[in-house]
């Protein structure tokens, strides 16, 4: 082969001349709330936080947070000023079928549950039970189990209700419901069960049922949900990625959310 002047100097040229810099990948950009512990904090604690950095690992992308209140003026507004208007790309947690935001298929379904005292041994076996009617009951508001109170009733009934705002209020951590059950001041809890789980660990003597759903008092009530990760209305190719990364980890993401506590329940 006959190498000429010209073609010896590109080919030296070539050698010398610096790599260009490989780009980098893009950022998973998740939207989540900085203090609102068991679900999520800056410091990577809550099982939000967790969830977010495996699916990142399995899409081979660098994790990236938008940090905004989920509760100082509710979710819907939450999504508005960060998903929506495109600071961020996905949010972890969402009911599976929100009209708020674009869902994946759901990856665990979980429950909203009665807790109380274990030694008390209460007749609970749901909303309609009798013995709620004697029980001081403690409830998340702004939720189901609100509607399904009022529905029989009991909020305001003869033993008393306290409604707690740990979804408005930022301020308040949702432990305090079970500090509450645990210094008396209600019988029995109605909450969600994610919003408790990390936390139940501490309180050993509590004991957690699940909320059955009722069709006995008009309109059917629904206590369980499927939960998906939600993503903006037209961003269809992150949603379909989103799906895949949940149907080839769902061991993982299910292991994660034992270890926070999370309760895990078939659909009913």
């Amino acid at each position: 082969m006959k190498f000429t002047v010209g073609s010896i100097v590109l080919v030296l040229s070539a050698i010398a001349a610096p790599l260009a810099p490989r780009a980098e990948a893009q950022a998973l950009r998740v939207c989540a709330d900085p203090d609102y512990l068991p679900f999520s904090n800056q410091a990577g604690e809550g099982f939000e936080n967790e969830i977010a950095e495996a699916v990142a690992r399995a899409l081979g992308q660098p994790l990236e947070y938008t940090w905004a209140s989920y509760r100082e003026r509710g979710f819907p507004q939450f999504l508005g000023n960060t998903l929506e208007a495109g600071a961020c790309d996905v949010v972890m947690n969402v009911p599976y079928g929100s009209r708020e935001a674009r869902s994946t298929q759901p990856y665990y379904i979980s429950s909203y549950v009665f807790v109380f005292d274990g030694g008390r041994n209460y007749n609970i076996r749901s909303m309609s039970s009798p013995a709620l009617d004697s029980l001081t009951i403690g409830f998340e508001r702004e939720t189901p189990v609100e509607d399904g109170l009022k529905r029989r009733g009991l909020i305001g009934g003869p033993a008393g209700t306290i409604g707690f705002d740990v979804g408005e209020d930022a301020a308040q951590s949702p432990e305090i419901m079970l500090e509450a059950l645990e210094s008396g001041l209600i019988d029995v809890l109605i909450t969600w069960q994610p919003a408790i789980g990390g936390f139940l660990e501490r309180y050993p003597n509590l004991q957690t049922l699940v909320v059955p759903n009722e069709r006995t008092l008009g309109a059917p009530e629904q206590y369980s949900f499927p939960m998906s990760m939600g993503v903006r209305q037209d961003d269809v190719t992150l949603q379909r990625r989103l799906d895949d990364v949940i149907a080839r980890n769902q061991a993982e993401l299910t292991a994660i959310l034992r270890r926070h506590g999370v309760g895990l329940y078939a659909a009913e």
